[in-house]
């Protein structure tokens, strides 16, 4: 059903009053609005028509008028607005969404210090993708005069934000522009999708604010990229001291110093299926400063294409079968923890 523009404007006018005030609205009321250029007894009429049409019910005889479902169904379909977070509001829905995470985060921490300490060696927990993470939307948030906050949302669910100062040329037009070609060329990619050829694209469509794009796909690109590393934590450096082989503190200052977050995520982030424990002994390991360790590994399955997993470092004379057969059970004891599947049955024979 088509409404006039005034009577449109008068139910716009109740529906906002009253979802803010959850009062019957009445026509003085509305009458007092800064734009409302109509006459009380005029919106009276409009709001007794609006009440015939059923988009606005009277609780009482002598009360004001309330949206009907109708009206509420027409106000979305046509007269709402789109509502434009705040910085507080944006930072608590993202700090609302990393709960869960943080949750999980706290447990992978705490079974890197239970590993280490069972074992006697440094642990490690981690995360990894089983597949591609991309860019889901972007969303340009205007802040302060001169800045505006970038919010950045993956496939995975993670969201990241980024106060980015604004060129003096670049208008609000501009930035939702911007959002535009960002949206529609850079989003399902994932990092390595970012080329060279594809930014400049998207530099030509920019228009005004086509000197934001390096910054944006520079923090996009970095966000991919950790995501799909996922979080590491390593534990129990200084349990090394305690094996015979480290007692020349020379030899375990050469391990100590490279045995950190970037070492680790460097590491095979991914088993077969068929070999759900790997150990890589000695001159098998990824870095030059590891040849005279050993690193044993397993994983489990997060779901939602996330694997988590967990390792020791140590030197070559670890028990490995003592050693795989901790860690196999805990990864078990993970995957049924989070409500995933269990790792084959095969690893229960190590």
């Amino acid at each position: 059903m088509e409404l006039s523009k005034r009577k449109q404007k008068i139910l716009k006018a109740i529906v906002d009053l009253y979802v803010r005030t959850a009062e019957p609205v009445g026509s003085k009321t509305i009458a007092q609005l800064p734009d409302m250029d109509f006459s009380s007894a005029t919106i009276r009429n409009e709001m007794a028509e609006l009440t015939n049409l059923g988009f606005l019910e009277q609780p009482h005889t002598s009360a004001g008028r309330i949206p009907s479902p109708a009206g509420y169904r027409f106000y979305i379909d046509r007269l709402m607005q789109d509502y434009r977070l705040s910085v507080d509001e944006t930072q608590s829905i993202n700090q609302a969404m990393e709960l869960r995470m943080q949750e999980f985060d706290r447990a992978m921490s705490q079974v890197s210090k239970l590993v280490s300490q069972l074992t006697n060696l440094p642990a490690y927990t981690m995360t990894a993708h089983t597949q591609s993470v991309t860019v889901r939307r972007f969303e340009i948030l205007p802040a302060d005069t001169g800045s505006f906050i970038l919010v950045v949302m993956a496939s995975d669910e993670t969201v990241k934000n980024k106060l980015i100062k604004l060129p003096l040329n670049v208008q609000d037009s501009d930035l939702r522009l911007l959002s535009a070609v960002l949206n529609a060329s850079l989003t399902d990619l994932p990092s390595e999708g970012f080329t060279g050829e594809t930014i400049e694209r998207v530099m030509r469509s920019a228009g005004p604010a086509s000197g934001l794009v390096p910054i944006i796909v520079d923090f996009a690109t970095h966000m991919l990229e950790s995501c799909k590393r996922g979080e590491v934590y390593v534990t129990g450096h200084n349990r090394l001291l305690g094996q015979p082989e480290y007692q020349d503190l020379s030899k375990a200052q050469e391990i100590l110093s490279v045995l950190d977050e970037d070492m680790i995520s460097n590491l095979p982030a991914k088993l077969d299926a068929d070999s759900p424990i790997q150990i890589l002994v000695g001159p098998e390991n990824v870095a030059q400063e590891l040849k005279n360790t050993s690193v044993v590994m397993t994983r489990f399955d997060i779901g939602d294409g996330m694997q988590g997993m967990i390792g020791v470092v140590g030197p070559q004379r670890m028990d490995y079968a003592q050693i795989t057969a901790r860690l196999s059970y805990f990864a078990e004891g993970l995957g049924k923890m989070f409500g995933k599947a269990e790792l084959p049955d095969s690893k229960k024979e190590e």
